[in-house]
């Protein structure tokens, strides 16, 4: 398609040539009004003056008679600009007056026509329109009296004249503007489609030009821009989550695989065999939590469980896994609290109670305090080895946290901290998948919030920082008692 093809199938140029066509049917209605209200007045200025003059003559007429009659139409014929006059005999002849001749019949009927005549004076034999009366006097004669139209003729070309040069004007513009917003148009599409081309070809970097007007394409760039730009950090999770699949899940199903070559080699007896067979399927569960947890990420990220969403109290969920973890925090030498207040939201609650859960294993494994700075009140050592569980409202939004006293995460790994499979080096040593945060992260995604990782002095505050009920749903919430507050 050629370029000038292209152009003329742009939907803002066909838009110009039907608001092209729509003013110029206005202006030409308007100049019609014009001209047809102008040519209302200058009639109705005919006929008063003719039907004034009218009365004069025939005054003059019954007083003077034909005599003075004649006297006055010669007269009034030699005025600058006069009128036209003409008075018959009952037979028809001519009794004076300033016309040499009219149209068939004008005189035959009384009344106002429009005819055309010549004057006396005239030497040329062309012929002119006049607006006329004629009037029958006494004895069988008739008047005539008449206003040339040139008048109205020269209007009615000044008005025409005035007509095609606006519509000329208005054509030429009107196009010639077409073509420019059509250009200008064509021309932000084409970067447009080259951009999407470029990133359908692989290049999801690439983003759509905006430009500094804010119309409508500036906003539709900018949200494309905005599509783009999580489509391209879904497509670099995708990414990395193949990535960490192939480096890190090759170890354990490396080390499967041999603790499975050994049994095989050198067990015997078939309690070697058991106990092979058990740390066999122990490296197994630890693979499938794995994959469960990097599915419920997936699942997180793509908006897939926002269908199972409804509303409860967060504080249920504290207390739920307050319930379910305190006995692995008292095995393992802590002590797990929880703090709730009333804390509505609407979310999906076996991600909310599994991204809580993953904060809770961590401050258990991770947030013990270092044996170099243990205090030596026995109160303030005790108080060292507490993990707190909190849900409250803050304002619009719920705050789900979990504090420990350990050693904590330096502010300048935070963010890389909720990425999958990233293990810092003070937890390498102790078992996991490095990937309790990234879902944690991801859920607070899922609901419009966000995870905030923050210093607890000594120790690690991580927080699910998620959206409230909307106002009706805490009129909804307010007809049911509150939930004082509890430490347990």
């Amino acid at each position: 398609m050629t370029a000038f093809g292209k152009l003329i199938r742009t939907t803002a140029f066909r838009l110009t040539l039907v608001y092209l066509f729509l003013f110029a049917l206005f202006a030409a209605s308007l100049l019609g009004y014009f001209a047809w209200n102008t040519r209302r007045l200058i009639n109705e200025q005919i006929t008063t003056t003719v039907n004034a003059e009218t009365a004069e003559i025939e005054t003059i007429y019954a007083r003077r008679g034909l005599r003075g009659l004649s006297l006055t139409l010669a007269y009034r014929a030699l005025r600058p600009g006069a009128n036209l006059y003409l008075v018959t005999t009952p037979e028809g002849r001519s009794f004076g007056g300033n016309v040499e001749s009219l149209s068939p019949g004008v005189m035959a009927s009384t009344g106002w026509s429009e005819t055309a005549y010549r004057r006396l004076d005239e030497q040329d034999s062309a012929n002119h329109r006049a607006l006329v009366r004629v009037t029958e006097l006494t004895d069988g004669f008739r008047l005539l009296v008449g206003r040339d139209l040139e008048e109205r003729r020269r209007l009615f070309g000044i008005v025409a004249k005035a007509a095609q040069w606006s519509l000329l004007v208005v054509i030429v513009l009107g196009i010639g503007g077409g073509i420019f917003v059509a250009r200008r148009v064509l021309r932000r599409i084409d970067a447009m489609t080259g951009t999407t081309r470029r990133i359908m070809a692989g290049d999801l970097s690439g983003r759509l030009p905006v430009g500094r007007s804010g119309d409508e394409l500036d906003r539709l760039a900018e949200n494309l821009n905005a599509m783009l730009e999580r489509i391209e950090a879904l497509m670099m999770g995708l990414k990395e989550v193949s990535d960490n699949i192939a480096h890190d899940l090759k170890t354990p199903l490396t080390r499967l695989r041999n603790r499975a070559e050994e049994a095989l080699a050198s067990s015997g007896s078939e309690a070697e065999y058991r106990a092979a067979l058990e740390r066999t399927i122990e490296e197994s569960d630890g693979l499938i939590r794995t994959f469960n947890a990097l599915l419920m990420i997936a699942r997180a990220e793509s908006g897939q469980a926002r269908g199972n969403m409804d509303d409860f109290d967060a504080a249920d969920v504290a207390k739920g896994i307050h319930e379910l973890y305190e006995p692995l925090a008292e095995d393992d030498g802590m002590t797990l609290r929880v703090r709730t207040g009333t804390a509505r939201l609407h979310g999906n609650r076996e991600l909310i109670s599994q991204a809580l859960a993953n904060l809770v294993e961590n401050a258990i494994k991770y947030g013990k305090p270092s044996p170099v700075v243990q205090p030596l009140d026995p109160a303030a050592a005790a108080r060292t080895r507490e993990v707190l569980i909190e849900a409250r409202r803050e304002g619009d939004r719920v705050l789900l946290s979990v504090t420990d006293h350990g050693p904590g995460i330096p502010e300048g790994d935070r963010k890389h901290a909720v990425e999958r499979f990233v293990r810092l080096e003070a937890s390498r040593t102790l078992p996991g998948s490095g990937l309790g945060l990234s879902l944690a992260n991801a859920v607070a995604t899922l609901h419009g919030g966000e995870l905030r990782l923050g210093d607890s002095r000594p120790g690690l505050t991580a927080t699910l920082v998620i959206p409230a009920l909307s106002a009706a749903g805490d009129r909804l919430a307010a007809q049911t008692p509150d939930v004082p507050q509890k430490v347990a």
